[in-house]
Formats: structure tokens, C-alpha cells, sequence
């Protein structure tokens, strides 16, 4: 069964405390549990937060599985999310997301053999003045090119 570390714990409290509204606590609270559990969320942490929370289970999967930064299955140590939306698509993003896959030898959002990687498509990433561009973890990587982008992965390895 899930629980947060006490440190964990702590911190969501902050977060309701820091709210009016405490469902304004759901994404940097999914954000806290994300992260102590390796990198994604499962059914038995909603619940979790739920409780914790006070919160209706059904209220934190909407924004769960609202946005794509919360991860619904493991990932490997490195989360390699492309930009696929129209800014880096035009400048070759998609083109790129499929180099990586091929170079790393996996699918899109399987992790690979070592469980060092995961390469997801992502909608836009905000950065569109730089395309095209990956976030691999919390980390930006602007205008690159297929072969840059297996550069950076590889000094990762």
C-alpha cells in the first residue's frame, strides 16, 4: 500500500494549507506522490490523496489524467518527452521523436531494456520560438537537431 514519506506528507499539507480551495492542491500534491514513487502515479495514490486530501478520488483523476505531465505506468530514469505540436512538428519534431525511439530501440512510452529511457510525444511545451525542443525530466533542450538530441541522451547513459 502507498504512503507518503513524512517528509512527503508534510509538504501536501503545506500545499492545502497554502490554498483557499483546497482541490488547487491536486497538481503540485500529484507532483509530491509522482516523484516518491519513481516517476508515476497509480490508482492506490489517488486513492491515497484522496483520504489525505479529502478530496474525491474522481476529482484528482480528472486532472490526473487531465495533463501529460503526470505519468500513468513507470518510466525509465530519464523521461525523453518531444514536442510533436505544430511549432516543432514544422521544424522537424516529429522526425526527430521517431529517430529517438529508433537510435534508443523502443516505442513511444515503453521504457528501454537498461530502464534508463522513456520517449513520449507531447503537445506543446511552451517553447515554440526554439523549436524543435525535448524536456527530458524537469530539463528543456531548444533547437535541435536528431543528432543533437542523441548526443545529449547518450552523455545521459
Amino acid at each position: 500500500m502507498f504512503t507518503l514519506s513524512d517528509q512527503g506528507l508534510v509538504e501536501v499539507k503545506k500545499e492545502l494549507a497554502r490554498y483557499e480551495a483546497k482541490e488547487s492542491a491536486i497538481i503540485p500534491s500529484l507532483y509530491i506522490a509522482q516523484k516518491e514513487n519513481k516517476g508515476f502515479i497509480t490508482p492506490e495514490m489517488i486513492s491515497y490523496l484522496s483520504k489525505v486530501m479529502d478530496i474525491p478520488e474522481a476529482r484528482i483523476n480528472e486532472v490526473f489524467k487531465f495533463y501529460t505531465m503526470f505519468n500513468q505506468k513507470p518510466v525509465g530514469k530519464y523521461h525523453v518527452q518531444v514536442c510533436t505540436n505544430i511549432s516543432c512538428a514544422l521544424e522537424g519534431g516529429r522526425e526527430m521523436a521517431h529517430h529517438i525511439c529508433h537510435e534508443l530501440g523502443v516505442k513511444y512510452d515503453e521504457v528501454t531494456s537498461d530502464g534508463r529511457f522513456t520517449v513520449s510525444k507531447v503537445e506543446c511545451l511552451g517553447s515554440c520560438g526554439t523549436a524543435p525542443m525535448m524536456q527530458v525530466n524537469d530539463t528543456y533542450h531548444e533547437k535541435l537537431t536528431p543528432e543533437t538530441a542523441m548526443n545529449l541522451l547518450r552523455g545521459m547513459k
